[in-house]
């Protein structure tokens, strides 16, 4: 019986094995698992000395850098008040019901924890609906315009939290519409249509050539202000600055994921393109099931890395007055005097923003990872 041999270890192992055995299958698997087991074993005795040795050295170097800044902090003229910091996420608001009109409390009615107060003064009448705990006004009292008829307290949500939501807000729409940007994009720019191949070059060149920061300013300054004008004299309502931060953040990141949506289908072999249109698809047939999909795997990972800095390039657009993370620390830190902490903390919340992504997007690509 003929004896073929195959390598299926280290290249000083070479198992015979023979086509003809009904066993051999079963036993080129388990003589696999069995390398596997021995390599993985080798690897994990190289790892009691020198592995955990880096491990430690690691360690010791972070430790470091934790104790000298504790230590050049203790060398400055500066309390730390971190005990401060809560309430800039959530805080217990006191809200006053004040009155508008001057007149006399005419009657008060209970209902379990609501009260209705009605003010009468003249010919005017309004009734007030407060909780009942909070009344600081009985009936028969006069009352003045801006006078106090009830208070109570309120949760509310700190300006932190609030930037915070706005820039995973801004983040998460400018990543949807750079993603279709860049892939219609990416796609005319390995177009044979020499019209759709010149205008995303151009598109790419221009945005890729101009700082994101510049191109804020023309989007709100030049033509935020052309397209409010031109609304305003139609009788529509004008565009909020955070759309054309918007606008600014995605168009930027268009231009990018277009050269990453073209650097991933140019890697896939022209060969299956030929091998798709051969058997009868069409070229948008071939592309959206047999390129597009092997093109996706590839570029999960630098489109991560561009969605991460696409996340800390929010921070600029706190220049046009949309209160995102960094323009709310900073006017907390105006009003506070607690620099450290708070920027401290606002680079800790940027931090847990790029990390969820990233591990997203980590998650992602190990699901499309072909076995």
């Amino acid at each position: 019986m003929e004896r073929n041999v195959r390598l299926i270890g280290p290249a000083d192992r070479i198992a015979p094995y023979c086509r003809g055995d009904p066993a051999w299958g079963a036993n080129l698997q388990a003589e696999k698992e069995r390398l596997m087991v021995s390599t993985t074993a080798s690897h994990a005795l190289k790892r009691d000395g020198t592995y955990y040795m880096w491990i430690g050295i690691f360690c010791v170097f972070m430790l470091g850098i934790a104790v000298g800044l504790y230590y050049a902090t203790q060398k400055i003229d500066y309390v730390w008040r971190w005990y401060r910091v809560p309430q800039y996420f959530v805080f217990k608001d006191n809200i006053q019901i004040k009155a508008e009109i001057d007149g006399q409390v005419d009657r008060i009615t209970i209902d379990e924890d609501s009260a209705a107060i009605v003010v009468k003064g003249g010919d005017l009448s309004e009734t007030y609906t407060v909780p009942a705990a909070g009344l600081q006004v009985e009936e028969g009292v006069m009352i003045f315009p801006g006078d106090v008829l009830a208070t109570y307290s309120e949760w509310r949500v700190g300006i932190l939290l609030q930037g915070l939501w706005l820039t995973l807000k801004v983040s998460l729409i400018a990543i949807v519409f750079g993603i279709l940007i860049g892939l219609f994009t990416g796609l005319a720019r390995i177009s044979s249509n020499p019209a759709f191949k010149w205008t995303a070059i151009t598109y790419i060149e221009i945005i890729r050539g101009s700082p994101l920061l510049v191109q804020i300013f023309i989007w709100y300054f030049v033509l935020g202000t052309l397209i409010n004008t031109i609304l305003s004299r139609q009788g529509f309502y004008q565009i909020p600055p955070l759309y054309f931060g918007v606008a600014a953040l995605a168009t930027f990141a268009g231009a990018y994921v277009a050269e990453i949506v073209r650097s991933g289908i140019q890697s896939i072999h022209r060969g299956q393109m030929e091998a798709s249109r051969s058997l009868g698809m069409s070229y948008a047939q071939a592309m959206t099931h047999v390129i597009l999909p092997q093109a996706l795997r590839r570029i999960i990972p630098p489109l991560a890395g561009q969605f991460i800095s696409l996340v800390k390039d929010s921070s600029l657009l706190g220049i046009i007055a949309i209160r995102e993370l960094t323009k709310a620390t900073r006017e907390v830190v105006t009003t506070s005097l607690q620099p450290f902490e708070l920027w401290f903390v606002c680079a800790l919340l940027y931090l847990v923003l790029t990390f969820t992504l990233s591990m997203l997007l980590q998650y992602m690509e190990r699901r499309t990872l072909v076995s």
